[in-house]
């Protein structure tokens, strides 16, 4: 186990519209505020078009599966890292019956708007974080 101690720093919020691809937008944003490492602790709006990834089997490196779809979702929460710049986000969106998500990839767009929290963090120091830093 690893820990570290981090100081805040600032908090950003992202607001997203209609058509706004999540994971560019996001990548934009930390791109513009140059944030270098962030907690991403919370998000939320609607999608009506989803694609993630997960894991599919117990190996290391594990296969991925990855659904894809136009279909309209709430989103219940986003949240992961920006660490050295590199965005390591995750979604997890609803229906009426079934909850799903995974790793957030290119293709989820906003159905009504969406809102993300980043919470900027002074300086970290990943170097023995492996799984993390190579993500």
């Amino acid at each position: 186990m690893l820990t570290q101690t981090v100081q805040p720093k600032r908090t950003v919020m992202i607001r997203l519209s209609t058509g706004d691809d999540i994971l560019a937008k996001i990548r934009e944003a930390v791109e513009k505020e140059n944030i270098q490492n962030a907690a991403i602790v919370a998000g939320v709006g609607s999608v009506s078009a989803y694609h993630y990834h997960v894991i599919s089997t117990r190996t290391n490196p594990p296969e991925e599966h990855d659904p894809q779809g136009n279909y309209p979702l709430d989103i219940l929460n986003i949240n992961g890292l920006v660490i050295d710049g590199r965005v390591h986000a995750h979604i997890t969106f609803s229906d009426n019956k079934v909850a799903l998500g995974g790793h957030l990839e290119p293709g989820c767009t906003v159905q009504t708007f969406s809102v993300i929290m980043l919470h900027e963090f002074e300086q970290a120091d990943f170097t023995n974080w492996d799984a993390i830093v190579t993500m």
